[in-house]
């Protein structure tokens, strides 16, 4: 399979050509456009027992879409609905990749994705939840954002700390914890980060350039002040 991200700067999608035989999975709904040689599916994968764990405990969507180039070769085009960007990410299969809810969009063959849960004081603290996505295996994950992806390569035992709104994935062997952002509760919740994510290397962390969680509380405060 031969993939392209195009607009990368703004508003991307990936274009990706399929032999006859090959197919993709994606995210509910992320199709744009395809050859009439691909048939698209719904199907949970791994079975119900992943499909319902994606949706209740993580938030995903229960189905995936399954892109097959079933009477030949074929192209798709997909990408997603949030004001962002699109990273390809290969995995050879000696580690997973960690993501946060909502930034998983696709992944080629070879690729398995579940749902793994994070321990009592990270899910509490963390404001993501108890549970984020594990994808595993050899192949090609897309991973999708607000705003643009940024990659931070942190060298053994360097530390950086991430405001958990800006997280998308890492590597499932690096080292974090949530803290606090300031040294007092009140310093942290009147500075406005209130709690953060320290990450220690080797790794690459990916961030999004903007919070989704401040877009909705922006979009809400200007809905009260039109309604009310």
């Amino acid at each position: 399979m031969k993939y392209e991200i195009l607009y990368p700067e703004a508003f991307p999608i990936v274009e990706c050509h399929l032999n006859r035989g090959e197919s993709i999975k994606a995210e509910s709904d992320a199709m744009i456009a395809m050859s009439p040689t691909i048939d698209v599916e719904g199907k949970m994968d791994g079975g119900l027992l992943r499909g319902l764990a994606r949706k209740f405990l993580s938030g995903e969507s229960l189905f995936f879409q399954e892109l097959v180039a079933r009477r030949g070769d074929g192209k798709v085009l997909f990408g997603h609905s949030q004001i962002g960007g699109i990273l390809d990410v290969e995995l050879d299969g000696s580690y997973g990749l960690m993501i946060q809810k909502d930034g998983f969009l696709a992944s080629t063959q070879g690729i398995t994705v579940d749902t793994e849960m994070q321990n009592l004081s990270r899910g509490f603290l963390s404001g993501e939840g108890f549970f984020i996505l594990n994808a595993r295996g050899n192949g090609t994950v897309f991973v999708s954002s607000y705003g643009v992806i940024h990659p931070i390569n942190l060298d053994d035992n360097e530390e950086i700390i991430i405001d958990n709104g800006h997280l998308v994935a890492w590597p499932d062997y690096m080292n974090y914890k949530i803290e606090k952002a300031s040294n007092g509760w009140i310093s942290s919740i009147t500075s406005g980060e209130g709690l953060v994510c320290r990450f220690r290397g080797p790794g690459i962390v990916l961030i999004q350039t903007r919070n989704p969680n401040n877009f909705e509380k922006e979009l809400e405060k200007r809905i009260r002040s039109i309604v009310g």
